[in-house]
């Protein structure tokens, strides 16, 4: 497919260090595989991709990279189990998780993309991955949406302008031609003001203070709930001290938390037996932390997962754990939209959810939501639930129909 007048902006720079933030669907990844095709054609080099976790470098990257080289009639040999490819002129391309800093040592490469590097820690960077390209003189590529301003990928941004060895390149997803104005304006009326400027004008935000800084007692508090609650949708989160469980009824796209569950010194069993005996005579759908596929908190062997739908409940899950920060922008964004409006209500008599969502904030100078006060149980389990029917990350119709050129 043709580039895109961005994209061969970026492609055409001669500095060693490029870093591009963009809006969401600007064909990041894409750019990336490019880079890597084009590096690799080269003979005797070793290219690498990064992702924040081994299994998003498996999930974004392997398939398509796969296509490419395998169109190109390039490939000598394919690893399948360690996501590396070998081409015929000797080069290889490996594919890691930033989540496994030992599988990043003691390498010299010759080319480096990091995807979504903003959530990579900063020291993963510097201490690690910055070192593998020394001896080789090689470059890198950083792409990713924007964070806050203390957050590393600010300062590498800034590195294009008083670095001659770096460039940095900003652009907006309309900027990007991959999705139409009208998709935009649709996500627009979806989320809220903060989140549709960093995800779609890739602007950094300031991130400080209250997490869910759209919650108002005005607006998203109600007395009580007045309509069907003869199916509930119930958010749960794990943890042994509390074990957290927030109670909603959806209709029409608004959700309205009516109950809270809080258990000390609990486990998954004891939590399932609660729901059943609180709610006897109602349809259950139940969307617990993608986790419950491995975790167990019971005794007896099964995971959380298995133990929920032996009480028969609908379960419904994520097969990963979607990003921290893409569920509180999914809770922020129905709390209150760019157009002021709230489809998130809260019954007064749910002290712990109002407390938690109160309470929250980030951890100074950073886009990290502390932990240590236990106001994060009530809101994550709200979050899971948030998250899987209204995600941020939506699947966009592309504005044609793009292939590889």
């Amino acid at each position: 497919m043709p580039l895109t007048e961005p994209q061969k902006k970026v492609i055409s720079s001669d500095a060693r260090f490029r870093v591009l933030i963009t809006g969401r669907r600007f064909g990041k990844t894409y750019l990336a595989i490019n880079e890597i095709a084009k590096f690799s054609s080269q003979p005797n080099k070793k290219v690498w991709y990064v992702a924040p976790s081994y299994r998003q470098a498996k999930a974004i990257c392997w398939g398509v990279l796969k296509e490419k080289m395998i169109e190109h009639k390039w490939v000598k040999t394919i690893n399948h189990s360690d996501l590396t490819i070998t081409l015929r002129n000797n080069s290889q391309i490996t594919l890691r998780g930033s989540d496994n800093e030992n599988s990043l040592r003691g390498v010299g490469l010759d080319f480096l993309v990091c995807d979504e590097f903003s959530d990579i820690n900063k020291s993963v960077w510097y201490e690690v991955l910055r070192p593998t390209l020394s001896d080789t003189k090689g470059s890198a590529f950083f792409c990713g949406s924007p964070r806050g301003f203390g957050n590393w990928s600010y300062e590498l941004f800034k590195q294009g302008e008083t670095n001659n060895e770096w460039e940095s390149f900003k652009y907006t997803t309309l900027e990007g031609e991959q999705v139409s104005a009208e998709e935009i304006e649709q996500a627009k009326q979806d989320l809220d003001l903060r989140t549709f400027q960093q995800e779609y004008e890739a602007t950094f935000v300031n991130y400080s203070g209250m997490i869910y800084y759209n919650f108002s007692r005005d607006k998203n508090i109600v007395e009580k709930y007045k309509g069907n609650s003869l199916f509930l949708h119930i958010g749960l989160d794990f943890n042994v001290d509390p074990m957290c469980a927030v109670v909603t009824v959806i209709d029409k796209n608004v959700v309205t938390v009516i109950d809270e569950i809080q258990i000390y010194s609990s486990n998954t069993n004891e939590m399932c037996e609660e729901i059943k005996n609180r709610y006897k005579h109602q349809n259950i759908v139940i969307y617990p932390d993608p986790s419950a596929r491995q975790r167990k908190t019971s005794a007896g062997g099964l995971t959380d997962l298995a133990i929920l739908k032996n009480f028969g409940f609908d379960v419904r899950c994520k097969n990963t754990a979607p990003l921290v920060r893409d569920r509180i922008n999914a809770v922020n964004s129905k709390l209150k939209n760019v157009a002021g409006k709230s489809t998130l209500f809260i019954v007064n008599t749910c002290k712990n959810v109002i407390k938690s969502i109160e309470r929250q904030i980030y951890k100074e100078g950073t886009h990290i939501p502390d932990k240590d006060s236990g106001f994060d149980h009530m809101n994550d389990a709200l979050g899971y639930l948030i998250e899987y029917n209204y995600p941020i990350r939506r699947n966009f119709v592309p504005t044609e129909q793009k292939r590889w050129s």
